[in-house]
């Protein structure tokens, strides 16, 4: 009998094993390192209004796209560079939200100029460590908070763009400033744990 099927996840990530993979090891886990907080940045502007298993999906053809995620490269792509995303099949080819990219990759640099890191600036929203909720059923999960309406505008401030409350606050459960697994999930009391 296999173990991993039988572990008490959140209903989100149904059974699709590619949703389950990242449920276990990536989502709500800490993230301080600039390059993946750009990384996972960048999904969910493309995310806006998809599901994010459609992202999911395609991440490694983002991956290839954009240069690994290097902001550094993406603040400097030119016309050539925007057509051929455009005509990329593998990812999705919005107009706006690739455009939305590399301005978010320069304001990206623009926010580390001015905190060392972007990591220092994202964090220091929640005093540098995830804030620990305790929701029973999906239902209870918010889409925002006050504190992702008040990132959102600040990065809007800050010139980024795509940047929504609802995209903040996924943000935020993603690169585990919120611990928003389920009470009932495994990965709670591990990354409870952890934060503590």
């Amino acid at each position: 009998m296999n173990m991993e099927h039988n572990m008490v996840r959140c209903g989100w990530c149904g059974k699709d094993p590619l949703y389950m993979a990242y449920h276990d090891t990536e989502w709500g886990v800490p993230v301080f390192d600039d390059t993946k907080l750009f990384e996972f940045l960048t999904l969910e502007t493309f995310q806006a209004g998809l599901s994010w298993i459609t992202i999911l999906r395609k991440r490694e053809n983002f991956r290839k796209a954009f240069d690994n995620f290097d902001y550094q490269k993406i603040a400097h792509y030119n016309d050539l560079k925007f057509e051929l995303l455009l005509q990329d099949a593998g990812i999705i080819r919005n107009k706006l939200k690739i455009k939305a990219t590399i301005s978010n990759a320069k304001a990206f640099m623009d926010v580390q100029k001015e905190f060392d890191s972007f990591s220092k600036y994202i964090w220091q929203f929640t005093n540098g460590k995830p804030i620990l909720n305790a929701h029973g059923e999906l239902k209870d999960v918010p889409a925002t908070t006050l504190l992702s309406d008040a990132i959102s505008k600040d990065l809007k401030k800050r010139g980024f763009k795509f940047v929504g409350s609802t995209v903040i606050y996924a943000h935020m459960q993603a690169t585990g400033m919120v611990n928003d697994h389920l009470k009932t999930c495994f990965r709670y009391l591990d990354l409870s744990a952890k934060a503590k």
